[in-house]
């Protein structure tokens, strides 16, 4: 069970281009490879692949209190970086559900879909 300042585990792409559009402060991580970054990205977004996420958790110190929306292509490398995030205590790391594909669908059309 969640506590109680702990936010759902998923996020809608809506849901964080609303945040993106306001303005709210959270880290943004897209957690594909390098090659899947250079043929689409959505603005804004720090590139940390799935593979290095362990090594690069210090990166992430400053926003353990804070919301981190993790994204990857389809939503499945994302949800298990969330889990394994909230297991070192960043209690708010959340997947965006349908990765990027689904925000080339639903929020930026220009974003190319692979």
């Amino acid at each position: 069970m969640a506590a109680v300042n702990e936010p759902p585990i998923e996020i809608t792409c809506l849901a964080v281009k609303d945040k993106l559009d306001t303005g709210e402060p959270f880290l943004f991580i897209d957690c594909r490879n390098p090659d899947e970054h250079a043929q689409a990205r959505i603005e804004g977004t720090r590139l940390v692949p799935m593979n290095e996420i362990s090594t690069r958790i210090a990166e992430f110190e400053a926003y353990r209190e804070q919301e981190i929306v993790i994204h990857c292509h389809h939503g499945g490398r994302s949800a298990r970086v969330a889990d394994w995030l909230r297991e070192q205590g960043f209690a708010k790391a959340r997947t965006m559900v349908g990765g990027i594909d689904r925000w080339a669908e639903e929020i930026d059309r220009s974003v190319p879909r692979y």
